[in-house]
């Protein structure tokens, strides 16, 4: 037990990780930029520190770094880092105490995968920006803790769910409308058969990984995935998704040109963004070494999410029940 400083701590992951990290005795500081509350109240909320920080402005100031030092933490999470700046600029603040840094990540380190399930061992092959900065953050923080430096954990989520926000559908995108489509058994388009795969995981199991991470000095220098037991392809979700309303999905198997024509260019590049990749994350190591046992499978987890956005009307199910 100790002192936790949380940053980012009323997004998708840190609103199930502070009541956690208050349940298991830690002292925690929450950290956001106080423009939203958890997405879940708390009762635990209540004995939480909180901070508010504009972390863009105040790196360059040069501040931010030491505001967070200034709290003379034992271990720091950090959930929304996206640059190797930043990462490096938290680094060099930390660096005369060394408290244990906690690093989100993403399996998107892992760009178009040879060997599936992808292991943490494989060489990095990261693309567009989000993928590379988060790919490059890693090195810098293993080279670091192999320095001496601030010792640190990575953990690599993948597509994250749970009741408060929008998550990745079945085709691999944004658009609400393909949980209409599956509910009342409309066609929905899919490119490359179907089989571009998706491993989504509820934010409490990602919440569950850093709390284990946080007890496991094994876990320092390492990279761990944290996604659900098994990834599933379009139309395996697909399927799975339109037996919650007592249907088989319907599936039309199209071109890439007929797809994009149908859902337009957003929902489609966000589709090919998934499934150019199609990761299988292997997570043995999160076993083995952190204990981390995920609750929810993809199924499940996105079944908590799409009622969440039905019940406050971000969805449309056309009034089916499920």
């Amino acid at each position: 037990m100790g002192r936790v400083v949380v940053i980012g701590a009323t997004g998708h992951i840190g609103s199930y990780l502070v009541p956690r990290l208050v349940r298991a005795g830690h002292e925690v500081v929450a950290v956001s930029r106080g423009e939203r509350k958890p997405y879940h109240e708390a009762a635990e909320w209540r004995s939480v520190q909180r901070l508010t920080a504009d972390r863009a402005a105040e790196e360059v100031a040069g501040t931010f770094g030491r505001r967070i030092a200034d709290l003379q933490p034992d271990a720091v999470v950090d959930l929304i880092c996206f640059t190797p700046t930043s990462a490096q600029h938290l680094i060099d603040a930390l660096r005369p105490t060394r408290p244990l840094l906690l690093h989100c990540g993403t399996i998107w380190v892992h760009g178009r995968t040879a060997r599936v399930p992808v292991t943490e061992e494989e060489p990095r092959t990261g693309f567009g920006e989000y993928g590379s900065n988060k790919a490059a953050i890693e090195a810098l923080l293993h080279r670091e803790t192999l320095a001496g430096g601030v010792p640190a954990v990575v953990l690599h989520p993948g597509h994250i769910c749970g009741p408060g926000w929008p998550v990745i559908t079945p085709a691999g995108n944004l658009d609400a409308d393909v949980w209409r489509r599956l509910a009342v058994g409309e066609v929905v388009p899919l490119p490359a058969l179907g089989l571009g795969v998706l491993h989504h995981v509820h934010a409490d199991d990602v919440a569950q990984s850093f709390e284990r991470a946080l007890a496991r000095p094994a876990s320092i220098g390492s990279s761990f995935h944290v996604v659900a037991e098994q990834a599933m392809t379009c139309r395996g979700l697909a399927a799975g998704v339109a037996a919650w309303f007592g249907r088989d999905a319907v599936l039309d198997l199209v071109e890439w040109n007929d797809f994009e024509r149908q859902v337009g260019s957003v929902h489609a590049a966000a589709t090919l963004d998934h499934i150019d990749r199609s990761i299988t994350a292997d997570i043995e190591r999160s076993r083995s070494i952190l204990g981390y046992a995920p609750r929810y499978s993809s199924l499940e987890a996105l079944h908590e999410s799409l009622r969440w956005l039905v019940e406050h009307g971000q969805a449309d199910v056309a009034g089916q029940t499920f």
